[in-house]
């Protein structure tokens, strides 16, 4: 009777083990943050309003921007994470050419400092994911192929 006590006891240890690793297994698991290009925008940052923009070229955004970036981007959505692991699912909703992605630290001594990532490869109709571990600090996000507004991301 003894010897099955002990192996039921060892036996519930291994398993609270077993359930405590997969717990922190699954909290390291990146948290995946949806993003929408459109014509010369992200629609999530813009609180899901699509402009309508209809570029043929990045030049088109840079003209459209240079008219009404500065307005959008003050009514913008903040973006507010914790530091950790995530990934940035980037997908190109109806832009007629190649888009990327670029997280950066805002300004030059974030820039130096905090991490980023950055890629292109973005046709119509594609999904794409940019993984980062984000540490506190201010960040910038944006498209550069697609001209858009350099969003805020506040990681704390």
């Amino acid at each position: 009777m003894k010897i099955q006590s002990v192996l039921m006891t060892a036996l519930s240890g291994a398993a609270l083990l077993a359930a405590t690793s997969g717990a922190a297994l699954a909290a390291a698991e990146p948290t995946v943050i949806e993003l929408s290009q459109t014509g010369c925008q992200f629609l999530e940052s813009e609180h899901g309003v699509d402009h309508g923009y209809m570029p043929a070229t990045a030049a088109d955004c840079k003209t459209i921007n240079a008219k009404t970036g500065d307005a959008r981007l003050a009514k913008s959505k903040v973006l507010e994470l914790k530091p950790g692991k995530y990934i940035f699912r980037v997908a190109n909703k109806n832009v007629p050419y190649e888009l990327g992605f670029w997280l950066r630290g805002e300004g030059l001594t974030g820039r130096a400092l905090l991490p980023s990532v950055s890629g292109g490869g973005l046709t119509t109709g594609t999904t794409q994911d940019y993984a980062i571990e984000l540490k506190a600090g201010e960040y910038l996000y944006s498209c550069p192929l697609n001209p858009t507004p350099d969003y805020k991301l506040v990681v704390k």
